[in-house]
C-alpha cells in the first residue's frame, strides 16, 4: 500500500491549464502504475490517463488524450497530470491511484487512493 496526497487543485477559466500533482509515500513507488481519475457531481468516477512504473507507458481517456500529459518523476515519488484546453465539463474532483497490477484503465485495479482534489472551470 502507498499514501497518496493530491494538490493543484483550484478554479480555472475555460481554456486554461492547471498541473495536478500526487505524492507517494512509501516504499517501491517504481513498481506502481499509477493513474488519474476524476468524479463529477451525481457521476460515477471515471479514467482519465494512467502511467507505467517506468513510465515507459501512457494511457489517456478518449476525451483527455488530446489535452492531457500525465508524467511521473520516480526519484520524488511524485506524478503529474497537466491538463491544457480545460472546459467546464472537466469539472470534478480528481483523484490520483496507484495499482500494483501493471498499466491499465479499470477502476477496481487500484488499490490505494488519494483524497481528491477539486477543479474546476468556469465558463
Amino acid at each position: 500500500q502507498v499514501r497518496l496526497v493530491e494538490s493543484g487543485g483550484g478554479l480555472v477559466q475555460s481554456g486554461g491549464s492547471l498541473r495536478l500533482s500526487c505524492a507517494a509515500s512509501g516504499r517501491s513507488f517504481s513498481n506502481y502504475a499509477m493513474g488519474w481519475f476524476r468524479q463529477a457531481p451525481g457521476k460515477e468516477r471515471e479514467f482519465v490517463a494512467a502511467i507505467s512504473g517506468r513510465g515507459g507507458s501512457r494511457y489517456y481517456s478518449d476525451s483527455m488524450k488530446d489535452r492531457s500529459t500525465i508524467s511521473r518523476d520516480n526519484s520524488k515519488h511524485t506524478v503529474y497530470l497537466q491538463m491544457d484546453s480545460l472546459k467546464s465539463r472537466d469539472t470534478a474532483v480528481y483523484y490520483c491511484a496507484a495499482n500494483p497490477s501493471g498499466i491499465s484503465s479499470v477502476i477496481t485495479r487500484y488499490t490505494s487512493w488519494g483524497q481528491g482534489t477539486q477543479v474546476t472551470v468556469s465558463s
